[in-house]
């Protein structure tokens, strides 16, 4: 018994000692050395670096939050780039736009170029289709200062035929048709259906008297009318009726400003037959 507590307190201070000798944190086993990582292979660095970033999402608040209408889309859709400015080599070596291409229907013209040769209608002269008639070639007259360069020859003027087929010129086919108008039809009974026609185009001197220059008939800018006929069947002569028919010498005196020279009987003697006309440029109209 006795030897038992003595190896009872032998045992208690031998588990003092110990203990007392223990470390106050138990021992750790130590980390193992780090491996070094092997290099990335050269591709896939590549592919690495040359990948395009990811965009980072658009954050779009609640939908109860957000406006609607033109202000929603406004903050949904992506903004717009400005376009890129041209520089000044651009601007300035940039071929300039055309304009616009326009098309026009042409008149009918004919190949020689001139106001006798545009027809306005088939058949008809001087772009105007009342008068009806035809084209001619260029005239030389043999004697010096004749001829028409531009001659038509004309058969009937506003509705009017004539009794033989006029060579003149436009000019004075035109001043034909509105003496018809506003002097001859104003003063009939009845409408004028033909005209007497006593000369138009001859390559002449003035009254056929030698030595006298050109007449107007030799360059295509006279008419002679001897008579007309009316709708009502009635036939005037002017060496006939001169002197008994108002009408004639009204008709006359209504020439006088339409045609550069208007003569009649009783004016020089060589006129006592048909009533003369023609477009001789004047200052003053001579009118006998």
């Amino acid at each position: 018994m006795r030897a038992f507590g003595v190896m009872v307190l032998v045992t208690g201070f031998m588990a003092g000692t110990a203990l007392a000798d223990a470390p106050s944190v138990s021992p750790r086993p130590s980390a193992r050395p780090a491996v070094a990582a092997a290099p990335a292979p050269v591709a896939a660095a590549s592919e690495q670096t040359l990948r395009p970033r990811a965009r980072p999402a658009l954050k779009v608040a609640a939908a109860e939050a957000l406006p609607r209408g033109p202000a929603m889309m406004s903050l949904v859709a992506p903004a717009r780039a400005e376009p890129r400015r041209a520089g000044f080599l651009e601007t300035f070596f940039r071929p300039k736009a055309r304009p616009p291409e326009t098309v026009t229907r042409a008149a009918a013209v004919r190949t020689v170029p001139g106001g006798a040769m545009i027809q306005s209608r088939k058949g008809s002269v001087c772009g105007d289709p009342t008068i009806r008639g035809a084209t001619l070639a260029p005239i030389v007259g043999k004697i010096r200062g004749c001829g028409i360069a531009e001659p038509v020859q004309v058969t009937s003027i506003d509705g009017v035929a004539l009794s033989m087929a006029a060579t003149m010129d436009c000019g004075t086919a035109r001043a034909l048709k509105t003496w018809i108008n506003r002097g001859l039809r104003p003063n009939v009974p009845s409408d004028v259906v033909r005209l007497e026609i006593a000369g138009a185009y001859t390559c002449r001197s003035r009254n056929n008297q030698r030595g006298n220059p050109i007449s107007e008939h030799g360059r295509g800018k006279a008419v002679d009318i001897s008579g007309f006929t009316l709708a009502n069947g009635k036939s005037v002569s002017i060496a006939r009726d001169w002197g008994r028919e108002k009408m004639i010498r009204a008709s006359h005196k209504a020439a006088c400003g339409i045609f550069g020279t208007t003569l009649g009987p009783g004016s020089d003697g060589f006129h006592e037959d048909h009533l003369h006309f023609d477009t001789v440029a004047r200052r003053t109209p001579y009118c006998r």
